[in-house]
């Protein structure tokens, strides 16, 4: 199956957008955004899984632009509070919700919680959806630690209380590339990266 010579990327988060184009930097293929789209585009994300999520994203992104689309749906998952909030990520807090209102929730809710009880996960898929609706997924986790409080002020969503041991800070404490390096979204992204490359092999 040959290359597209364009590939867009089905999000309208620019922080998304950022780290994806410096992850997949050297793939042999245009990527483009949501904003070549005549009309934007922002699909409701009803499925009970971070797979069929990013499906039903990379699949609306498809369609509506005729070229391939890559889209992912990332979760915190907090084993103190029974995996949560997974797929509601984005949303913990509520509707319109910003970041600092999901931290602030994870944060309330594990208080008193100690430190060897707040190990957690983040966790993302990516979907690729080609050619009549053929569609590849990858994924990609890495484990960390919920912090006390906020720490660091780059990265986004829940990088200011996801400590990484890897890295030996938080997310938002870490540089762009060393997240990158390490992050779920990176993993993710990296296998999406070489399943596109041995297509053209």
């Amino acid at each position: 199956m040959p290359l597209p010579r364009r590939l867009i990327l089905a999000t309208n988060n620019p922080h998304k957008i950022a780290e994806i184009r410096a992850i997949m930097h050297d793939l042999p293929i245009e990527i483009v955004d949501a904003s070549t789209l005549d009309n934007p585009l922002d699909p409701e994300e009803t499925a009970a899984t971070l797979e069929e999520n990013a499906l039903i994203k990379a699949r609306a992104f498809r369609k509506a632009s005729g070229f391939w689309a890559l889209a992912d749906d990332s979760g915190l998952e907090i084993d103190a509070l029974g995996g949560e909030p997974g797929v509601y990520s984005a949303r913990f807090a509520g509707p319109g919700c910003s970041f600092a209102d999901n931290n602030a929730k994870v944060l309330r809710l594990l208080d008193g919680v100690p430190e060897a009880r707040r190990t957690a996960r983040f966790r993302c898929v990516a979907a690729l959806v080609m050619d009549d609706d053929q569609s590849h997924l990858s994924e990609g986790r890495v484990e960390g630690v919920i912090t006390f409080e906020p720490k660091g002020r780059d990265g986004f969503g829940y990088d200011p209380i996801f400590f990484s041991p890897e890295l030996g800070c938080t997310f938002a404490e870490a540089t762009p590339e060393a997240k990158n390096d390490v992050s779920h979204r990176g993993r993710a992204f990296r296998a999406a990266a070489t399943f596109l490359k041995s297509l053209s092999e």
